[in-house]
């Protein structure tokens, strides 16, 4: 299969003597989503008003389905490439359905005048995107989530091969965020749109991309699936994270830890001590954790804000190693907290724990 949208050693900027991203090289396939991801200010935006022709390259050349943007009518461009964009588009006297129907446009003529095919498109693709209820409501009365939806909405009725959104779940809650990507991911697989999109959640770019370019210090850092482009630290190293930290394998963040020595001994597992790990985080308070297995659920988010993890290996009983490390540590604590109702054989040490806590009045 051959790409529909490709771009050859593109260089992209607002000046000629200073580009902002150099030497991207992409392609995207249909029914294939393709995400730019990097800091604020790497360019992704950039390189997609360049991509939709709505920026000249600096240098490098834009091809749909083979053919050089550049050598395109902006009629032919326009059923070939949607355009979704974040900024707020000017509306005087709109309604929401006036402004999906704008989308119809290139099909229309100059009168724009909409054809009883073209205003089926338009109820279709408003109930594709939840909004064909405000489709009387004026566009500027609405909320900034709402005007997301309706934006696709345009984006749809515009019966792309190859869709452009930048940071489409912008403004949007968490449910919408969700419906909108859905919706995207539902394009690709009915319809075999292209999609080509920026991202700022990095967990839902690795949820939904099928590949991930990767934008830092002027060019493209690396390019891959999720998996490929979340492992070990380059995320971290991509954005610059000095205070804090990101989790590739769940795709979180976590705060800074609290610096000093340990004052509170946490008995977790099985992510039951994940809350208590970050409640005392919030509150400024050094903590131990242990005894967990390195493949178990806190194990990631302990590593990231405890002072102090003891841990042991996967799939294998706790060692009296281990076990007489956490005693120390536990005994130097002030108060200990555990979250574990019940204990396996795998754990069955942190048993142990416990029932010194209890002997030494420190379990809260």
């Amino acid at each position: 299969m051959n790409p529909i949208l490709s771009a050859d050693a593109l260089t992209v900027g607002y000046r000629a003597d200073k580009a902002v991203v150099s030497g991207l090289d992409l392609t995207v396939y249909p029914r294939e989503i393709v995400t730019l991801i990097g800091p604020n200010g790497a360019g992704k935006s950039t390189i997609l008003k360049s991509i939709a022709a709505q920026l000249k390259p600096l240098a490098g050349t834009v091809f749909i389905d083979g053919k050089p943007e550049n050598q395109m009518r902006e009629i032919e461009l326009a059923k070939k490439l949607s355009l979704f964009l974040t900024g707020r588009m000017r509306t005087e006297l709109m309604t929401c359905a006036d402004v999906a129907a704008t989308g119809r446009y290139p099909y229309t003529g100059r009168l724009g005048i909409l054809s009883a095919n073209d205003r089926e498109k338009v109820e279709s693709a408003m109930r594709m995107t939840n909004v064909w209820e405000l489709r009387e409501v004026s566009f500027t009365q609405i909320s900034d989530g709402q005007r997301q939806r309706v934006m696709l909405a345009r984006a749809i009725c515009q019966e792309p091969e190859i869709l452009v959104l930048d940071e489409p779940t912008s403004y949007l809650d968490i449910r919408h965020k969700l419906e909108l990507l859905a919706l995207i991911k539902q394009l690709t697989q009915e319809r075999g749109l292209a999609v080509l999109m920026s991202l700022h959640e990095l967990d839902l770019a690795e949820r939904i991309s099928d590949r991930i370019i990767c934008i830092g210090d002027g060019k493209p850092d690396r390019i891959g699936t999720p998996a490929q482009v979340f492992e070990g630290d380059y995320i971290s190293r991509l954005y610059g994270i000095s205070r804090g930290s990101f989790h590739p394998l769940y795709g979180v963040p976590e705060l800074e830890k609290n610096a000093g020595k340990p004052e509170v001994f946490v008995i977790g597992g099985a992510g039951t001590g994940i809350p208590v790990y970050r409640n005392l985080q919030r509150q400024g308070i050094p903590f131990a954790a242990g005894v967990l297995h390195e493949n178990d659920l806190d194990f990631p988010c302990a590593k990231a804000l405890a002072a102090q993890v003891i841990s042991a290996p996967p799939f294998e009983e706790i060692g009296d190693d281990s076990l007489q490390t956490a005693l120390s540590v536990l005994r130097n604590c002030r108060k200990v907290i555990c979250t574990l109702e019940h204990f396996g054989t795998m754990n069955a040490k942190n048993q142990i724990l416990l029932e010194n806590a209890i002997k030494l009045q420190l379990l809260k």
